[in-house]
């Protein structure tokens, strides 16, 4: 997983990731940090793993990792910014152009509720299931509709 790695260390990455922190500071709602990028890509990989999809864990990873960094540019369609801030850090990173295309097509789909048996279906889900909803303190406030809201365990 050395190109997980070159991610985790990639400047572009790590300004994003810095940026996102700066700004939810103050945020009471769920955070767009690093644990939630992390326990989106263990979620999606133990999915994978469960329901033996042939799924490349250094995908599923890396779109996990990256889903939420357009979230450092103050739009509204997070998704579509991280998939092409995904792409230059990717090619940096040392991924294939069709490896590529994987990643940002599940990037660009993670907030669409879609099935399958692909990365895309598993980031959905995954990013769903990191949600604590059934412990928060303000889910009642939250903007989120009841459907997405994870308000059990899942076992």
């Amino acid at each position: 997983m050395d190109r997980i790695e070159q991610i985790l260390c990639n400047d572009k990455y790590i300004e994003c990731m810095k940026i996102i922190y700066m700004n939810e500071q103050s945020r009471k709602y769920c955070k767009h940090d690093i644990e939630h990028s992390l326990s989106v890509a263990r979620i999606a990989y133990i999915i994978s793993l469960e329901r033996k999809f042939d799924l490349e864990k250094e995908l599923i990873y890396a779109s996990a990792l990256l889903h939420d960094i357009g979230r450092s540019c103050e739009q509204k369609n997070h998704h579509i910014i991280s998939s092409e801030l995904s792409k230059k850090i990717l090619y940096e990173c040392d991924f294939q152009d069709n490896e590529i295309r994987i990643i940002c097509d599940a990037i660009e789909s993670h907030r669409n509720d879609i099935s399958g048996e692909t990365i895309s279906a598993l980031l959905y889900k995954a990013d769903k299931l990191s949600r604590n909803c059934f412990w928060c303190d303000v889910c009642k406030e939250c903007n989120w509709s009841d459907n997405k809201k994870n308000k059990k365990i899942i076992i």
